[in-house]
């Protein structure tokens, strides 16, 4: 058995953090896994300097919309097989990196926003619906999951800084949250909870106005989930909160396998 350690950031553009020099931190880091959302570029638009650490392979699944969305995914661990999970991102958005290796499944996703209209919202509830459903699937299978990224939801009042002011926001609308409760009823294991228990004032999104981020009005949206098999495989989750180049900042998850 050995540790391996998974890193997701939702970067709001990977040009954009290169030029803020906003990754070279992944140079002192031992990392197996890096997962980046957000990414708004191809793959031969992303820097050659954004570190100089070299992973064994990187996937980029970009969105057919230039400049929005897009997942990349670096990794030192050899890859079986590696999708892009088309019967869920079924836009073609660039929100799913789904990469095999040994007797399991990591996710990388960039799940969709529904604040911008109604149509969006009930977007995003069908890719939530068909995401849980391919999963479970690979579970019955015999799978173990492993699922990060920018969920684009705070799960309960202790995730986000302002509960009440935001009850008919998307991102904490009761259906959005409830969604998150089936994907717990089913057996996936929210590890930062399972670390920290009920921690409050750990946030890992801050909007750019009203100094949010310097006062700590935030949401955790961004998230490691693992199925039940992994549960006793969990070493440490947490928020890497100290680092800026995005509205986000990263997780970090550690298992033993």
């Amino acid at each position: 058995m050995k540790n391996l350690t998974f890193i997701s950031w939702n970067v709001n553009g990977i040009r954009a953090v290169d030029k803020k020099e906003a990754l070279k931190w992944i140079d002192e880091k031992d990392v197996d896994f890096l997962a980046l959302q957000e990414i708004k570029a191809e793959a031969k638009q992303i820097p050659k300097t954004i570190f100089a650490k070299e992973f064994k392979e990187l996937h980029v699944n970009s969105s057919s919309k230039k400049g929005q969305s897009g997942v990349a995914l670096f990794s030192d661990v050899k890859s079986l097989h590696v999708e892009t999970s088309k019967n869920i991102d079924i836009l073609d958005e660039g929100r799913i990196n789904e990469y095999h290796f040994e007797n399991i499944v990591f996710f990388n996703v960039y799940f969709p926003n529904g604040q911008r209209n109604e149509e969006r919202l009930e977007y995003k509830m069908a890719f939530y619906d068909r995401f849980l459903e391919h999963i479970e699937v690979l579970k019955k299978e015999g799978k173990s999951i492993v699922i990060c990224g920018d969920v684009n939801t705070a799960h309960t009042e202790i995730d986000i800084a302002r509960p009440k002011a935001n009850e008919n926001t998307s991102g904490f609308l009761k259906m959005e949250r409830e969604w998150i409760d089936k994907l717990l009823s089913y057996g996936y294991i929210d590890t930062f909870r399972h670390i920290h228990g009920d921690l409050k004032d750990k946030y890992s999104w801050w909007s750019y106005r009203a100094n949010a981020r310097a006062n700590n009005v935030g949401w955790r949206i961004d998230y490691f989930y693992v199925s039940e098999d992994l549960k006793d495989k969990i070493v440490d989750a947490d928020i890497l909160d100290d680092v800026l180049g995005s509205d986000h900042c990263p997780i970090i998850l550690t298992l033993k396998v």
